[in-house]
């Protein structure tokens, strides 16, 4: 069922309470949890973590795949590109070509044109020899104007466009490495998560107990304060009647200001146990908390039956070392790779204007051309790859160790804890005992006050004795529920 449907039934349930009992709601510990798991895990920068890792796992796997890109330019140009010069020296003359775009052509004096106008020159074939030359260096001239329009590439305006696709084919296994530090990384920030609710959870049910066992320790207070009040009333009694002195009563009244203070410090301590909830709730430190103690007998994990070493793998912290230990393998790997060859495809359609299709061409029909090739990389001397090669593999050798020292301390831990709940079963044991004694021996006591067979002191002592197991039972019985809720921290079932 959704996380938020359930808080929402809750929310409904516990204000339905409020309206029926006014400023006071009863509290249950899954009712708790569930709010402090509201309030502590929606936090967005948890949130923002884990969408980071994913999508970076993501992309390291899209690396593996084609990578497909469409490339374009466009430029401007003021002049045009001219393959010919305006101006050409041949050894029989020179052809020029205006800025205006005339052409024309002058014959040299050592062409056959030349030295025949020289040898007719001032004859009657000079004109006709002359305007024959002039035909003739004009036709030449026309030539070398055809030419140089044709080997112009107007430039004013060219477009490239190129649609590319590259594939790798082969890279040592750096994108296989890289995607597996992605995965973990993600991983990790998976269990960060689940780590903090964990420890949210434990704080939720350390400060609930704490709740009970400060309400229940001012009860005794008050049952306490009661008991004083009544004997202090009885002595003055006593007194008046002559049977009690006025020691006697100074005693008991100074026993019971002693009682005052303790009744002001439980209560001073539920408040503040009750802010305490209230803030790991997220609820106003106001709340008046009136908490469900069913559950304070109940001890559901036996102490008899963990085995600290099948369970320490579902410690978060040993979790994460385990995938920071990926991590530095896949480090080391992906170091390796740059000492392995890299083989890479790729293909691309090109299109541009002016374009070569058939010559030089500005017109828009072009066809465009197709490239296909493979690339090859192969690393023959990379002094620094072989270095930081064997830094990483002495870097995951770190990781390892770190991983085993830290599995053997959580082992330890975790069997520590379990020690500690049977010591405090075995409290609890010994603390009901004490407190069903000590109710027989305040019994008695009273009994015997009444009869005038015993003191008042006595009659206080036996009072004290029977606070003193009482709060023992409390706090036993607080330490024990306390010790389990670690104890399934530990082992990941809380």
């Amino acid at each position: 069922m959704n996380r938020r449907y359930i808080l929402f039934i809750v929310l409904c349930f516990l204000f339905v309470s409020y309206l029926k009992a006014g400023d006071t709601v009863r509290y249950t510990l899954p009712a708790c949890r569930e709010m402090a798991l509201m309030y502590g895990t929606s936090s967005k920068g948890q949130e923002e973590a884990q969408l980071a890792a994913k999508y970076n796992r993501q992309a390291a796997l899209a690396a593996m795949f084609p990578r497909v890109s469409v490339n374009g330019g466009y430029m401007w140009n003021s002049r045009n590109a001219h393959f010919l010069s305006d101006q050409s020296t041949f050894s029989f003359g020179t052809a020029t070509v205006a800025p205006n775009g005339s052409a024309s052509f002058v014959w040299s004096d050592g062409s056959t044109f030349g030295r025949l106008s020289n040898a007719v020159a001032g004859t009657i074939l000079e004109r006709p020899i002359a305007d024959f030359s002039d035909k003739v260096a004009q036709k030449i001239a026309d030539a070398y104007k055809y030419v140089y329009d044709a080997a112009t590439i107007d430039m004013t305006h060219i477009l490239v466009a190129r649609v590319s696709l590259m594939q790798p084919i082969y890279t040592g296994g750096r994108l296989t490495q890289m995607y597996n530090i992605a995965k973990a990384t993600e991983n990790i920030a998976t269990i960060e998560t689940n780590a903090k609710k964990e420890t949210i959870l434990y704080n939720v049910d350390e400060a609930y107990w704490r709740v009970v066992a400060v309400t229940q320790k001012k009860r005794l207070a008050e049952q306490y304060h009661a008991l004083l009040c009544q004997l202090e009333q009885d002595v003055k009694e006593a007194v008046e009647e002559g049977v009690a002195t006025q020691s006697d009563l100074l005693t008991v009244i100074t026993k019971r200001g002693e009682a005052d203070v303790k009744k002001l410090q439980a209560e001073n301590g539920l408040i503040l146990s009750n802010m305490a909830l209230a803030q790991v709730c997220g609820l106003p430190l106001s709340t008046n908390f009136v908490l469900d103690e069913n559950g304070l007998n109940e001890i559901t994990l036996s102490a008899d039956f963990i085995k600290a070493e099948a369970e320490v793998d579902k410690r978060s912290e040993l979790q994460i070392l385990e995938q920071t230990q990926k991590i530095a393998k896949s480090t080391t790997k992906l170091a390796g790779a740059g000492l392995q060859p890299n083989i890479l495809a790729h293909a691309g359609y090109t299109y541009t204007n002016p374009n070569f299709d058939n010559g030089i061409s500005n017109t828009w029909n072009g066809k465009g051309f197709f490239t296909a090739g493979v690339v090859v990389n192969v690393p023959i001397v990379h002094a620094d790859a072989m270095l930081r090669y064997k830094a990483a593999k002495h870097a995951a050798n770190v990781v390892a160790l770190q991983t085993e020292e830290t599995r053997e301390k959580l082992i330890l831990q975790t069997t520590q804890a379990n020690q500690k709940l049977a010591e405090a079963q075995q409290k609890i044991i010994l603390a009901q005992l004490t407190k069903k004694n000590a109710e027989e021996v305040l019994r008695m006591a009273q009994e015997s006050f009444a009869a005038g067979m015993i003191t008042a002191s006595e009659l206080m002592q036996a009072q004290t004795l029977w606070l003193s197991a009482a709060t023992d039972l409390v706090d036993a019985q607080v330490e024990a529920k306390t010790t389990e809720a670690k104890l399934r921290k530990y082992l990941g079932t809380l």
